[in-house]
């Protein structure tokens, strides 16, 4: 039987077609036609608005659109049967199928458990290619991952994904990022990263005026955030305990509001009333220019203009110079963000030159730090280059993997008394994580180490770095509201279950406890189903076992105390 693989689309890479953007544009068409020609039944789910316009484009004429560049016929659904109908191969002329345009669908932003249930009806694999919305918590982008037998990456994203790690690479050095645009407080998290990874900060546009407030130099007041001065403080004194230099515009090219033909120098504390920053002065590009000259890599992001007024955009070609010249010398030059890429509007060859990454919202993200929900909810997320040498006294040794370790108590102290294995513990809750990493480092222990992940969707990636053998996996589900069928993720999915037998060597075991007897069945229950038939109950499958380790985890404990059952079970791999 075919595979019925939902694909979700950038439609703004389709429709807002761009010179640069055709590698981007081809590797989208290519992830349709690759299913297309493996003989998947391919449906194809996106938003969509009209090219250049804010009305929306019918279903029908995107079919058409669709149609011509993937050259084969797409057929718009009309409703639910006619999605049933085309997954039983009964409808006539259609190769692929569009679902309804979600720019509208108020279930579709709130990532809604039905809706998404509803919308991945049928589908055994699911595929996203929309990088560009991998920061927001979608129905069409993480919604349907729960319900998937597989949920992957299309190429676009997968090579979109790859540029943006590039992005907080530091092994060129001297690193410098240059940072435009305005909003100082919502960028300040990502600012304070790159100031702690990068060998300078050069700031241009409003956000320069802010930096020169947090020096007590007197500004136009207008220009000034003055909910973000502490931050703006904070930032400064960061910089100068890592001792690197800090830099903002000193002078301004400055236009005359409502006469864009009169033009003026002025620096910073001179600015008159009436007129409005749009480009360096000669002082700050000499500047600039002498930073950026020594620079093995440099990162552009935000605006470099002050967002007011239309001239703005052909007054930048002054820095796009200065970085045109330093990549032609060997440095590295990525531009990240649309307005980013306006100051380089009048460079013919400037998507040939540089990198290019025009998700700016993705990029703030991801540079602050934050897991990007629509990358997290895929089988293979991030790939993890973890130093294992680093993390364990010795990485040879066998590993076992505890998914969901909470405090990590648990681990730390079945690592004291089994010296022979190392241990892993994956846990989704970043501060519980760090917690762990603490109380870690204060026991010395060299054979524990916690990553702060979704182990659903990351297993496969980290696990199968490791040099060692996969001996044990230990899933412990103390909450039953875990399960409910409204919980944003269901720790035990197929994927998971195909993950760790792929890993586990023959006779590892996988080891499932909770208080709700329920719960265990049911993880015991998708492991033989999923297990390729290499699953057997280790033990007696009458009854349920005592604890095999000797330690309890802190919930258990606390059920045992109150005079509860513990439900508890040894899978072997044969």
């Amino acid at each position: 039987m075919e595979e019925v693989v939902m694909v979700r689309l950038d439609s703004g890479l389709l429709l807002n077609l761009r010179d640069s953007d055709n590698l981007s544009l081809n590797r989208a068409l290519l992830t349709i036609n690759y299913l297309y020609n493996a003989g998947a039944k391919v449906i194809l789910v996106s938003n969509w608005l009209q090219s250049n316009a804010s009305r929306l484009l019918s279903k029908e004429a995107f079919a058409d659109h669709l149609s011509v560049l993937l050259k084969v016929k797409v057929v718009p659904a009309n409703d639910a049967s006619a999605i049933m109908q085309f997954k039983m191969k009964n409808v006539e002329n259609a190769d692929v199928l569009l679902l309804d345009n979600l720019t509208n669908d108020k279930e579709e932003v709130a990532n809604s458990y039905e809706f998404s249930k509803t919308l991945s009806s049928g589908v055994s694999i699911f595929v996203n290619d929309a990088f560009s919305l991998s920061h927001r918590v979608l129905a069409s982008t993480v919604g349907v991952a729960r319900f998937c037998h597989a949920s992957v990456a299309g190429f676009h994203f997968e090579e979109e994904l790859l540029q943006l790690m590039k992005i907080s690479e530091t092994k060129k050095q001297p690193y410098v990022a240059i940072i435009g645009g305005s909003n100082f407080l919502k960028k300040a998290n990502t600012l304070h990263i790159l100031a702690s990874t990068c060998d300078g900060l050069i700031f241009i546009g409003k956000l320069a005026f802010q930096i020169m407030n947090g020096l007590g130099l007197s500004v136009p007041a207008h220009l000034v955030e003055h909910d973000a001065v502490k931050e703006a403080l904070e930032l400064i004194k960061l910089t100068q305990r890592r001792k690197i230099p800090i830099y903002f515009q000193k002078d301004f090219l400055c236009v005359k509001v409502g006469k864009p033909e009169l033009l003026e120098i002025y620096t910073y504390n001179e600015i008159l009333a009436g007129w409005m920053p749009v480009d360096l002065g000669p002082v700050s590009m000499k500047e600039t220019s002498s930073m950026l000259s020594t620079c093995k890599k440099v990162i552009l992001i935000g605006s470099v203009s002050f967002g007011s007024l239309e001239e703005d955009n052909v007054r930048t070609s002054q820095l796009a110079s200065v970085l045109e010249r330093i990549s032609k010398n060997g440095s590295e030059v990525i531009l990240i963000g649309n307005a980013a890429c306006k100051a380089f509007a009048g460079k013919s060859s400037y998507s040939n030159q540089y990198s290019v990454f025009r998700n700016a919202s993705v990029a703030w993200e991801f540079l602050k730090g934050t897991k990007l929900p629509g990358v997290a909810a895929l089988d293979k997320a991030f790939q993890y280059n973890l130093n294992w040498d680093t993390i364990f006294a010795d990485p040879t040794k066998p590993i076992a993997v505890d998914i969901g370790s909470g405090n990590g108590l648990f681990i730390l102290k079945v690592a004291r008394k089994c010296t022979d294995l190392n241990f892993l513990g994956l846990e989704i809750n970043r501060k519980l994580v760090q917690r762990c990493l603490d109380n870690l480092h204060q026991s010395e222990l060299k054979n524990g180490y916690f990553i702060s992940t979704n182990a659903t969707s990351t297993f496969r990636s980290i696990v199968s770095s490791y040099p060692g053998d996969l001996v044990l996996v230990t899933i412990q589900c103390p909450n039953p509201d875990f399960n409910r069928e409204d919980q944003r993720w269901r720790m035990v999915q197929r994927g998971l279950v195909e993950a760790i037998m792929d890993l586990l060597i023959t006779n590892g075991k996988v080891f499932l406890q909770s208080d709700i007897e329920t719960v265990t069945t049911r993880m015991k229950h998708l492991f033989i189903t999923y297990g390729k038939g290499k699953l057997v109950v280790d033990g007696d499958a009458r009854d349920w076992m005592e604890n095999p380790f000797g330690v309890r985890t802190d919930w258990e404990q606390h059920v045992i105390e109150r005079g509860a059952p513990m439900y508890r079970i040894i899978l072997k791999k044969v």
